[in-house]
Parts: structure tokens; sequence; C-alpha cells
């Protein structure tokens, strides 16, 4: 199941357990009082994470671990480089690695032979440090076949696919022809969203995130330069709509959903057109996702985060 789909599960009793690790649901998923209501039911949510968050609460369990300054690996972004990354400061408390607490969870539950319900890796779970992981990576999955951690420590810029030791990495995914062909097309029907505007609810919201924070901001709010910049949540309403609505700049406002409300600063601005407002999902006092509809695409399962009907009233 992908997420999207866990969480029904959850509230109709299909799925008895959550291992979280590193992300806030009740911030970056879909109609949040669902959420809360799902995570309540579970029988059991283990959440592994580096600061309080707004899923925490509904944890039964909190492991904590350790941030990007605070451990060794790699990171690879989405150019395909994989970049080495080392310790910077000490973790506080007990905070632990990711790959330690998962490696010891996971030798617990192996050890005891009436739960044993996979077998062993390739090299087992009695990992040292990060540069074995690699080695197991680069054994079992030919895109990162020549990556370790000693070449990307030489100072190499290595770029997946990495085909062997001896590989330079390979900077330009598609040269003198694609990978895979041409390119391979389907044909598709159009499909309008789940809800529309209608009398009761006659705008549409669409969400996203703004520069200065990422995601349920649980980090980038924590940061002082970033919540000078962007220091609460805004709701963007066009100037057409500003003007209907009697706003003059400063006024609050109220943006209501079939699933719940939300109340912020109204930002008035020609970067959304009329009939439409644009909210995020940063700030746990005023998210977006209290609002979103939970309808997903039927093949990719993602949620209409983009389209659902709302009315927006002045406070």
């Amino acid at each position: 199941m992908t997420v999207t789909e866990m969480m029904p599960a959850a509230a109709a009793g299909d799925l008895k357990a959550f291992y979280i690790l590193g992300e806030d649901p009740i911030m970056s998923d879909p109609d949040t009082n669902h959420i809360r209501h799902c995570l309540e039911t579970c029988d059991f949510v283990l959440l592994q994470e580096i600061f309080p968050s707004e899923t925490a609460p509904y944890a039964d369990v909190l492991l904590p671990g350790a941030s990007f300054a605070e451990k060794i690996g790699t990171f690879t972004n989405t150019e395909r480089r994989i970049q080495r990354v080392n310790k910077a400061i000490e973790s506080p408390g007990e905070a632990q690695p990711d790959w330690w607490i998962i490696s010891e969870l996971a030798k617990r539950v192996l050890a005891d032979g009436e739960r044993q319900v996979v077998e062993a890796p390739f090299s087992g779970w009695d990992y040292e440090d990060t540069a074995q992981i690699m080695a197991e990576i680069a054994a079992l999955t030919p895109s990162y076949a020549g990556v370790s951690h000693a070449r990307l420590a030489q100072g190499e810029t290595l770029q997946w696919p990495v085909k062997d030791e001896n590989h330079p990495g390979t900077p330009i995914l598609h040269v003198g022809k694609f990978a895979r062909g041409l390119g391979r097309f389907h044909p598709i029907e159009y499909v309008p969203p789940a809800e529309l505007p209608d009398e009761d609810y006659p705008m549409i919201l669409s969400t996203g995130r703004v520069l200065y924070h990422w995601h349920g901001g649980q980090m980038t709010r924590r940061s002082k330069g970033l919540l000078e910049i962007y220091p609460q949540a805004l709701i963007e309403v066009n100037e057409d709509d500003a003007a209907k609505l009697g706003l003059n700049g400063n006024n609050r406002v109220r943006v209501s959903s079939r699933r719940g409300a939300i109340e912020a600063e109204a930002l008035v601005t020609d970067r959304v057109p009329p009939g439409m407002v644009y909210a995020n999902f940063h700030f746990p006092e005023a998210s977006a996702n209290e609002l979103t509809i939970a309808a997903l695409d039927p093949v990719a399962k993602i949620p209409e985060y983009k389209v659902c009907a709302v009315k927006v009233e002045t406070v």
C-alpha cells in the first residue's frame, strides 16, 4: 500500500501498526481530521524523529533519531549525485543514527523465532558503520555497483549509474539516445476533480509550499532567519476577490471546506487568479491540509492536494 492507502486501512481495522520514520502525516497528508482519526484508531504507532512534531502526540513509542549534522553517510539528490556527509556534532541525549536504530530493532525482531517474518538480508544486521551498508547497496543495486565511501572520501563526484569501481559515473543520463528507446506514450481520458466549486463553497483552493519552508516545517520553523522572512501562514487572495470580500491587505480570513476550517492573514496578490486562493501547510495553526480532500488518483494514489472547494470569509 502507498501511504495514502495505509491511513484509511488503519481506520478500517485492516492495518494494526505504523512505523513512521521522519514523516509528519498530521501536517503532510490530506484531510487532517481524518488522519487524526486514523492514528487514534491504529493499535500501535512508533515514531522515529529528530524534533517533536504534530504527529508525536499520537505515538505510543518515540525513538530519537539523529539529524543530518550528527551522522555519517550519503545523500543522493535528484541530480543523481551521491554526496558524502560527515558527522559535525554529537547527537543530544539518547539520539542515534537511523541505520543503527533500524538494525537494532531488526535484530530484536529476528531473535524471536516465533516472530521471524523476514530472512536476514545480504550481510545480516550486524553493521559496524554506514560504509558496510553502502557496500551492501553496491553489491545488490547495479546502478550503485561502483559506489563506495572510499571513492567519495577521495573527492570523486559520482552520479548513478556507476557501473563498477572504475566507472566515472553518469553526469548526463541520456546521451545520443534515451535509455528506453524514443519514448513511451499513453493516451488518457480527462478525469475531473472529485470536488468542484458550488453555491456553498464557491472558490478553489490550491496548496503548496513557499520558498522559505519545507513540508511540515519541523526544521525550517526552527530557523530564526527563515522565520524572520516568513513567520506565519498566509492565505493568498487575488485582488478582485479581495475587493469583493472587503479586504484592505491586513485582514484575516477564514477558509472553510467540507472537512475543516483555518484562519490566517490574507496576502492580496496577483499570483493567484480570481476564484482561487492558495495556502501552504508549513504552520500547524493554519495548515492547508485541514481543508484538502483525500480523493486519490486511481493509478498514482496521489491525493488531490491542488483542487478542493472552499469558501472565504473575512474575520
